[in-house]
């Protein structure tokens, strides 16, 4: 009589799978070569990868120099990341005063470790909001001067990733909480804060932000009286806000009727008014739905702040445009463009990986 080759007194839970199955292997095999279409995408990527990689490496790495003369650049045949570090502080800090550089950059320190201690709820306490307005008046500060022994810097000579950050995290944060109020007039039972939102909503909807940021830089001084001027970067700041209000209130009414009626009877139910059903029923669940789309928005926004180098403005774009401007350093701009699509590469993904985060903790995602 023959007997199984797996003994009857070995447990169950102590057989293990295949090692084709588990670990490297196993993924490789589940992810990679789980079809014919797909195993043949994967050579084809492997082949164009081994093609692309090593002089790319050759060019980024080995060939490179770093802290050469513009000169010594021109003859080699690898990257002269020279134009990055010859330059760094004027593509970084913009017309900033060389000696108070220090400035601008402890606010962006206090600006991305304000941003980076939002990230965990814990801390989604009162004390945050007086650590943000606390944080929020020392970049003003450090920025502007004139208080504090600090000599005042007037705002035409703030530019490069401070002024990116500040347009950036300044105009997201205004224009979602209006993007809400926007999605709730749209759907309003009143009929001029509905036409007044649908009107608002279209008209700015159906125009590109360059035409926004033209408006404000050259159209609407042209209103104000004569003698009154409003700064520059407060006017893209406004027109930044109030492009990205609109989109943002267009997912978010999206988010609202994927809201079953039966929550809104349920709210009516407890005796609770608009306010308090908005607030505590409706909105919650409405917002966790479009966190995906929200943050796309957000991402796309973040982006579209470099297109204030149209009016002027000098951005961490413009100032990388004007380093490259210099003879000196002409015939340069991939290393430049290079460092600068990290710099929102890094800003970018760590949005979107915070939003993968976000979904996770409430429980969103599918």
């Amino acid at each position: 009589m023959r007997h199984s080759p797996i003994s009857s007194d070995i447990p169950i839970d102590d057989i293990k799978p295949p090692l084709t199955s588990i670990g490297v292997i196993g993924w490789i095999k589940s992810n990679l070569f789980n079809g014919v279409f797909n195993s043949v995408l994967t050579i084809l990527t492997l082949f164009f990868l081994c093609k692309i990689l090593p002089p790319l490496i050759q060019w980024i790495f080995i060939d490179s120099l770093w802290t050469a003369t513009s000169v010594e650049c021109r003859s080699v045949n690898g990257a002269c990341w020279s134009v990055v570090s010859a330059n760094y502080r004027f593509i970084l800090f913009g017309f900033f005063p060389h000696e108070m550089q220090w400035r601008p950059l402890l606010a962006m320190i206090l600006l991305i470790s304000l941003l980076l201690i939002s990230r965990n709820r814990k801390f989604w306490k009162p004390f945050l909001l007086y650590a943000w307005i606390a944080g929020l008046s020392s970049m003003a500060i450090l920025m502007k001067g004139g208080v504090l022994g600090l000599v005042p810097v007037e705002s035409t000579q703030w530019g490069g990733l401070p002024l990116t950050f500040l347009l950036a995290v300044f105009g997201l944060t205004a224009a979602y909480p209006l993007g809400v109020l926007l999605a709730l007039g749209r759907r309003s039972k009143m009929p001029a804060i509905k036409t007044l939102s649908i009107i608002y909503i279209e008209m700015i909807r159906g125009v590109p932000l360059v035409s926004l940021l033209f408006m404000s830089a050259v159209i609407f001084p042209l209103f104000l009286p004569e003698g009154i001027t409003i700064n520059k970067i407060l006017r893209a700041q406004v027109a930044i806000i109030i492009f990205t209000a609109a989109y943002i209130a267009e997912v978010v009414r999206g988010g609202l009727q994927g809201i079953a009626r039966g929550q809104y009877e349920a709210a009516e139910s407890l005796g609770l008014n608009y306010v308090q059903t908005m607030r505590l029923i409706i909105l919650p669940q409405a917002l966790k739905i479009v966190i995906p789309p929200s943050v796309s928005i957000l991402i796309s926004a973040f982006k579209d702040t470099s297109l204030v180098v149209i009016i002027g403005l000098y951005d961490i774009l413009k100032t990388t445009q004007t380093t490259l401007a210099n003879p000196s350093w002409m015939g340069f701009s991939t290393e430049a463009f290079f460092f600068l699509a990290c710099i929102y590469f890094v800003c970018c993904y760590t949005m979107s990986n915070y939003s993968r985060k976000l979904e996770k903790e409430l429980g969103t995602s599918l």
